[in-house]
């Protein structure tokens, strides 16, 4: 999840908090469910959610497991705790802010304020 999370990273997740694309999530790991695993939730699908890493090269997300199903989720991440506090679930009144009006004109405030606003689907061919 780098460059939003590092290892040893402490959040603070809400267990059962409802998921929305963008968040990042909390959840046990396909097929190997003793293993916690952090990602961000791109969308949902009829099998359950397509969970992609912030870190693209990077492809032990969906792309290699296929989408987690809905009991697997734990979580949506709230916080990170340390080693620097940062909020990264921010209420739905703030994203409308950050992704439209005045706040939408400051570079990289809604990335710093938790918001991934990447698009997640690659360019379909013509």
């Amino acid at each position: 999840m780098v460059p939003t999370l590092r290892e040893g990273d402490q959040l603070l997740v809400r267990y059962g908090a409802p998921i929305r694309p963008g968040a990042v999530v909390l959840f046990r790991h396909p097929f190997q469910q003793d293993l916690l695993v952090v990602k961000r939730a791109a969308e949902r699908r009829p099998a359950g959610w397509w969970l992609l890493s912030d870190n693209r090269p990077v492809d032990s997300d969906s792309r290699s497991y296929g989408p987690v199903p809905d009991e697997l989720v734990l979580g949506r991440v709230l916080l990170r705790v340390r080693p620097r506090p940062a909020w990264l679930a921010p209420g739905r009144r703030l994203e409308r802010l950050l992704l439209g009006g005045r706040l939408a004109a400051v570079p990289g405030l809604a990335r710093r304020l938790g918001l991934w606003v990447e698009d997640v689907h690659p360019p379909q061919p013509r």
